[in-house]
């Protein structure tokens, strides 16, 4: 029986745009963003900031010496946010109905201090609330200092909450985060796209 519900976040909870991220961090001066952004797991001082082995200030500096141009922390945010693509109509409704139906709600997503500024203050669903009102627990990567699909942070994360894998379905669009997942154990589902999973979760948590 399905107890526990795990969501990545780009991809799964909201749409994201790489092309769009690239470009905003190409105006801030970043001539090389392409080989540095990828939709599933960053590259250089981007992978770093995700993985934790950098601060936002460290972030900023770095991106500022590789632009030739002092940046500010609001434009690494511009630059951050340019993934964000809307949120699929019925995915935050569809977590909060399933909250309130008692599956204990997870976030395990590769991100960083700047995108979650963001994500978990108010200005996240356009009503007011930030990520923190839709699950129990969230599990980040660069708070964690690892990242999906790296075995250590899905034990992490199934240490924390003290879950059952076998009790556990993990959503991810990133077929080697979800191959990862079911290594140990866990039930997972692989969308296609952000606003996929909403329409097949009840039959996905019955089938298990």
């Amino acid at each position: 029986m399905i107890r526990n519900l795990v969501f990545d976040l780009g991809g799964v909870v909201i749409d994201i745009d790489r092309e769009n991220a690239v470009r905003c961090f190409e105006e801030a001066g970043v001539a090389d963003a392409e080989t540095y952004l990828d939709p599933f797991e960053q590259r250089g001082i981007f992978g770093d900031l995700e993985a934790g082995r950098i601060t936002a200030e460290d972030f900023r500096r770095e991106l500022s010496l590789m632009c030739g141009k002092e940046l500010t922390m609001e434009q690494c945010l511009h630059g951050w946010k340019g993934y964000f693509a809307g949120h699929p109509q019925g995915n935050l409704d569809t977590l909060l109905r399933l909250r309130e139906q008692g599956f204990r709600m997870i976030l395990l997503s590769n991100t960083n201090p700047f995108m979650m500024s963001w994500a978990r203050s108010s200005e996240f669903d356009g009503r007011g609330n930030g990520l923190d009102h839709y699950f129990d627990a969230l599990y980040l990567s660069y708070l964690c200092k690892v990242m999906k699909p790296a075995p250590a942070i899905f034990e992490m994360m199934l240490h924390g909450e003290g879950i059952d894998p076998r009790e556990t379905l993990f959503i991810d669009d990133s077929p080697h985060n979800t191959a990862a997942a079911e290594r140990l154990g866990m039930h997972t589902y692989c969308p296609a796209r952000a606003d996929e999973w909403q329409h097949r979760i009840d039959a996905l948590i019955a089938q298990y």
